[in-house]
Order: C-alpha cells, then structure tokens, then sequence
C-alpha cells in the first residue's frame, strides 16, 4: 500500500506539471554552449521552472564529408527532422544525427548545484508508433554504456558563466574529479550519438524518437521537464500525445520510485 500511495502522489505531481509547463522552442541556452569546440548556441527546446533549465535539441552530426554541422533541423515545434541511412564515411549504427542535452541547476539563482538533485533521461529505443523508453539518471548513476569506455561520465560541466566550448571534462576513469566537478558547477552538456544510449538503434530505420529530460528537487518532486521527438526519414505515424505523455510518465514513474526504494 506505502509503495502505491507513493506512487499516485508522484504520478499526480508529474501530470500536475506536464499540463503547465510551457515550453520554449528552437531557442537559445542562457548559458554559453560549454561542450566540443566550435558548437554554437541555438535551436533547443527548453523548460526553464524552480530554479532548472533543460534543454534537448538534435543535430547532424555526420554530413556528407563526415563532419558534424552546427545544424539542428528544428521544425520550430519541438520536433528536429534528419535523414535515414548510415552517415556517410562512418560504419553501422551510426547515424545522420545526434542529441544534445543541457542542464542548469541554478538557471537564476533559485537552485545549487548539480549533485543536489536527480535527473531522469528518457530514451524512446522503438521508432515505431510505440514507445518504448529506457531510463537513467545522467548525472548521478553508473553510466549504462560500459562499451563507452567512461566510467565516470565525460559531460562538460561549468557555471553561468563558462566561456563558449570551455567546460571541463574529468577522464574517464577519474570519479573523484567528476564528484568534485558537479558537487560544484551548476551546469553539465553533452552530445551523444543515439546508438551509444539506445538499445537496437538502427539507423536505416524511418521512424520517430522521442526523447525527455527531467529533473527533481530535493524531495523527489518534478521541478522541470522537456521532450523531443527526432523524425527520421519519412518517420512513422506518431503516437498521440495524450498515449505518448502516459507512456513516458510510466516509465519516469517506474525508475523515480526503483530510485526511491533503493535508497
């Protein structure tokens, strides 16, 4: 009974926020791009609430010579459309396009630092109608991509004012630094390509991706969230938003309260 009540109250909080948020499309980071070299601001989709900024955007990253495009595709609608296939100079499964995700935990001075809160990542790993949505914490968990190499995540992590591309990475195998790093920065990017984090991802596959960020304050709550949804190819007939929102929240409602218990 505990566990059920638990659950209805997060359940109520997340519905409670999805129906209010308002989200900012195609839209600049108040903060400067700290991640890469050379990647230039613009074109994400944004929630700004209790403190928190979170963006989502997508982008090419291989184009026809292989290199990756400050070009993001946005459809101005919180939907980013790319081209089916392999990219070219590149093996299988990588493709066309890649996501990009920002958090700011203390967007205007209302919130701390990063470690102070959980996050939720949602990846919809079934480019048909159905989503399917593998989660994780990516600031806070064991990264789930060992093949990766990284043991302790490689995110670029600064504050407010970080100048552009100059956000500090800790190596890979360098936890101690990276606990230092968001026990004391407020903001962490990165860009990854969808096979690293989607289970099967195949990239000659038409379809439709949809892809949230959340994150919670100190006593669990739902104090931000945004979504995408990548199209790729002639993409798939999209699943309607009130079926989309209930699948997503299941599955954020699954891994808060897995999160919860475990402690």
């Amino acid at each position: 009974m505990k566990k059920l009540k638990i659950a209805a109250l997060l359940l109520g909080s997340m519905l409670s926020a999805s129906a209010s948020a308002t989200l900012l499309y195609d839209t600049n980071l108040t903060s400067n791009v700290i991640m890469g070299s050379g990647i230039s601001n613009g074109g994400f989709t944004v929630d700004q609430a209790n403190g928190f900024e979170l963006g989502l955007r997508g982008k090419i990253r291989h184009n026809a010579t292989g290199a990756a495009e400050n070009t993001f595709n946005s459809n101005g609608d919180g939907t980013y459309s790319f081209d089916v296939g392999v990219a070219p100079t590149q093996s299988s499964p990588t493709g066309v396009w890649s996501f990009e995700w920002s958090i700011n935990s203390n967007f205007d001075g209302n919130g701390g630092f990063l470690n102070g809160y959980t996050y939720i990542l949602g990846l919809d790993t079934d480019p048909s109608a159905t989503a399917a949505f593998f989660t994780f914490d990516p600031i806070n968990d064991v990264n789930p991509n060992p093949s990766s190499g990284v043991v302790a995540w490689d995110h670029s992590i600064g504050n407010n004012t970080t100048a552009q591309s100059a956000g500090v990475e800790s190596a890979s195998n360098d936890a101690a630094t990276y606990a230092g790093l968001i026990s004391s920065n407020n903001v962490a990017q990165n860009s990854w390509k969808p096979h690293w984090y989607i289970p099967g991802f195949d990239p000659t596959v038409d379809g439709i991706y949809d892809i949230s960020l959340s994150a919670f304050d100190a006593n669990g709550g739902l104090a931000a969230s945004t979504s995408i949804q990548i199209i790729v190819g002639a993409g798939a007939t999209a699943v309607p938003e009130p079926q989309t929102m209930a699948l997503l929240l299941t599955g954020l409602l699954g891994f808060a309260a897995r999160k919860k218990f475990a402690k």
